[in-house]
């Protein structure tokens, strides 16, 4: 048994094999799971339920596991910023750049042979999907932007 945050089999293995420079998607319920993402990435379906798991609970277990440099929203149609991006500003460590991208780039962008991993939630609220960009850990063991 693990005494870690991630309990999830399929999921600790992605991440596993993730290294600096892959891209994890965590998509909000809307996102085209399927199509929206490379082929080649694994998909990891946490959506049991409207509402359940919520994207900022995926980010919260992810943030125990990876270390991010990066960040990248899906701006809404008014090129604004959805309010659930505050709750990933506050939940992001320091350091971590944030970038907004409009729909259809954002798209484009989550396609990158890069993204190796796209973490389906039940997350209900609009614009909520958060492309991450897997950082570096040094050899004395923390994480490097």
């Amino acid at each position: 048994m693990l005494k870690y945050p991630i309990l999830h089999p399929q999921l600790l293995g992605a991440l596993a094999r993730c290294g600096h420079g892959s891209r994890i998607l965590i998509a909000d319920s809307n996102y085209p799971h399927v199509t929206g993402a490379p082929a080649a990435a694994e998909r990891v379906f946490l959506n049991l339920a409207p509402g359940l798991v919520s994207a900022t609970d995926v980010l919260k277990a992810l943030l125990s596991a990876v270390p991010l440099e990066m960040a990248t929203i899906m701006l809404q149609a008014d090129n604004q910023e959805a309010p659930v991006v505050a709750e990933y500003r506050q939940l992001l460590p320091a350091g971590v750049q944030v970038r907004g991208l409009a729909r259809f780039d954002y798209y484009n962008e989550a396609k990158s042979p890069d993204t190796c991993l796209v973490i389906a939630t039940g997350e209900q609220r609009q614009y909520a999907n958060l492309l991450l960009v897997v950082g570096v850990v040094t050899a004395d063991g923390t994480a490097k932007f």
